[in-house]
């Protein structure tokens, strides 16, 4: 879920940045997240048993412009987990496919410098393997199919901007392969109950056709679930919630037509049944023309129309 909500800015699903229509962004992406001490319920603590657990995904991700106003979004990683303690092995394949629809209804222009916009968003990501969701820490994902929404609304004043989301996440039940588990009572049954997840972030920091760099601050809160128990391992429907701080930057080069540089850096900085991760993450993306386009090559919301 982290290393998910924490891509960079390259025209993401929770950035305020478009596509211009016909224009396709497209690159590849590697992320790497790490963490040692975790939260059991509220107790902070480490495991001799797992030592450093570390996951890392390679994806290529895109952003096509539909319209100037209407993106569509697509994400495919491959997962690699380890532990560098104990008897665990890490898992690695193709985690979940993620499809987004990015809609800015309204951009307004007030005065010579300031810009508001509102965008909705939809979201929908399900397994392309068939790994186990009930092999945690180590596990490529929790297994479920998820469904976002998402509002976000930005205001950019010169160089300087401030972006607000909101999001709701409803989640599938998993199929696991036991017969019966325990949670806070006896469930008889391969069936999980996933609960359903609240999202927030806020970014602010300075942007031009060149130059984005900004920090930001995200909260997860799970609907439910329950905590870790006092020496066990994780199971998915836990109560997973986070806070976390990072930077990201992107750069656009001024001599290669479309070709950007991102990167940038996470930190949880408090948790209950979620390890505290270190996460940094880089890509390289480039747009392309795909037809007539109506926008500059990087994106009508910097650019102009």
């Amino acid at each position: 879920m982290l290393l998910q909500s924490q891509t960079a800015t390259a025209q993401t699903d929770a950035d305020a940045i478009m596509m211009a229509k016909n224009n396709l962004c497209i690159g590849p992406m590697y992320m790497h997240s790490s963490w040692k001490n975790y939260w059991e319920g509220t107790f902070k603590r480490d495991n001799q048993n797992l030592g450093t657990v570390s996951t890392q995904m390679f994806s290529v991700m895109g952003n096509y412009g539909i319209s100037n106003k209407l993106n569509f979004l697509f994400n495919v990683p491959y997962v690699k987990t380890k532990a560098t303690l104990g008897t665990l092995r890490g898992a690695e394949g193709i985690q979940d496919l993620s499809l987004w629809l990015k809609w800015m209804p309204l951009e307004k222009k007030v005065g010579k410098n300031t810009t508001y916009a509102v965008y909705g968003i939809g979201g929908f990501s399900t397994p392309l393997s068939n790994y186990q969701g009930d092999y945690l820490p180590l596990a490529l994902g929790l297994s479920s199919t998820n469904f976002t929404g998402r509002l976000l609304a930005d205001i950019q004043h010169g160089d300087f901007f401030a972006t607000a989301s909101g999001s709701y996440i409803k989640r599938s039940n998993i199929t696991i392969n036991r017969d019966a588990y325990y949670t806070t009572t006896m469930h008889y049954t391969n069936k999980v109950d996933m609960p359903d997840v609240v999202a927030a972030q806020f970014r602010t920091g300075y942007r031009t056709e060149r130059w984005i760099a900004e920090a930001l601050f995200d909260y997860n809160n799970t609907l439910g679930g329950f905590d870790i128990r006092k020496n066990d391992m994780p199971f998915p429907s836990n109560n997973m919630d986070m806070i976390a701080a990072g930077l990201n930057f992107k750069y656009t080069f001024k001599n290669v037509r479309g070709l950007s540089l991102t990167g940038g850096g996470t930190y949880v900085l408090h948790g209950r049944n979620v390890g505290q991760s270190t996460m940094f993450n880089g890509g390289v993306f480039y747009i392309l023309r795909t037809g007539k386009t109506t926008g500059a090559v990087h994106t009508c919301k910097l650019c102009g129309k």
